[in-house]
């Protein structure tokens, strides 16, 4: 039998332990707060969180570092975080590429909707189908004809094996019965590098981290991914209106805690995250990005769609889990 005098330890234990976990959420946060971004300097998520940091860190009360983790097209850094302490002192910036994985990859180190805690989307925008300028197509239609004509000849560059970029072109080849050879970086930072020198000719670059080599002409835009032009690039026509009906690819960018983060922290996260977006929406809209900034519920039930959304895409490109 358990002693009276065991029992009250053992309740005062309890107790003890309890307010302490109190404590530290009402005090969270007291130290700087590192944010993992699952890819290479320049790229879209790069980009994405270098601009929302300082008006995140202003409503957060806490220095917030940046810490690029790239590789293994952002497994690498997605699984930091979903092993990390779940306190809130590390955060995810994570890519529509967390719900294209589990279709693509026979085995991940984690659990994409149970390791980690969704706070808030943060930015969704299509792609931008570019090529460079020294390859003899302006339309769509030109390159599919050019592709057709010279098959396996042209060389893609994607962030990666299995990411967005990489999927959203491989939809396009078999939307428009195309061949090309995937040439994949680690991080689209790398990937337009290579594109701008020629090394490669064509990429479904993210509009976050392509934009501006549009606008300067460095690469040659042809259509951008989703069902609605860009505001950014509104004499561009989307893939659909070019001719490839029904396609329609985007790119979102959510941001993210360990799984079992206390959900008192996750919506101070999100009050401070979802404020930032709304202070900073006009310099995003300039990007052709939208800011989002919705419930850690809402962005739950976006990831579940978003997963069995690009699983039948991955079947319908005809690709398989490696």
């Amino acid at each position: 039998m358990v002693s009276a005098t065991r029992l009250l330890m053992v309740g005062v234990a309890a107790f003890a332990c309890a307010a302490t976990s109190a404590l530290a959420q009402s005090d969270y946060p007291n130290r700087p707060v590192r944010l993992i971004v699952p890819s290479s300097p320049g790229g879209g998520t790069d980009i994405l969180t270098r601009r929302i940091t300082p008006a995140f860190e202003k409503r957060l009360g806490q220095n917030v570092v940046v810490d690029n983790r790239p590789g293994a097209g952002s497994i690498i850094g997605n699984d930091i975080v979903a092993h990390a302490k779940p306190d809130g002192y590390t955060l995810l910036m994570g890519i529509s590429t967390l719900a294209i994985l589990p279709a693509t990859r026979k085995k991940l180190p984690y659990n994409a909707l149970t390791d980690l805690a969704p706070i808030t989307q943060t930015v969704a925008a299509p792609n931008i189908l570019v090529v460079h300028p020294s390859l003899p197509v302006t339309t769509v239609k030109q390159l599919i004809a050019f592709a057709k004509k010279h098959p396996n000849q042209l060389d893609y560059a994607s962030a990666g094996p299995g990411t967005n970029p990489h999927l959203v072109m491989a939809l396009f080849l078999n939307m428009t019965h195309t061949q090309m050879v995937h040439i994949p970086y680690k991080g689209l930072g790398p990937a337009l590098v290579d594109l701008m020198t020629g090394r490669v000719v064509v990429a479904s670059g993210t509009m976050l981290s392509s934009l501006r080599h549009v606008t300067s002409g460095r690469l040659r835009g042809l259509a951008t991914t989703g069902l609605k032009r860009s505001s950014a690039l509104p004499d561009l026509p989307t893939v659909d209106e070019a001719g490839v009906k029904g396609f329609d690819a985007t790119q979102w960018y959510g941001l993210y805690a360990p799984g079992g983060t206390p959900k008192a922290i996750v919506d101070k996260i999100n009050r401070a995250m979802v404020g930032a977006l709304r202070a900073e929406s006009a310099k995003f809209a300039k990007d052709g990005a939208d800011a989002v900034g919705n419930s850690p519920e809402e962005f739950a039930r976006i990831m579940q769609s978003e997963t069995v959304k690009w699983g039948k895409i991955v079947k319908m490109a005809g690709l398989k889990p490696r």
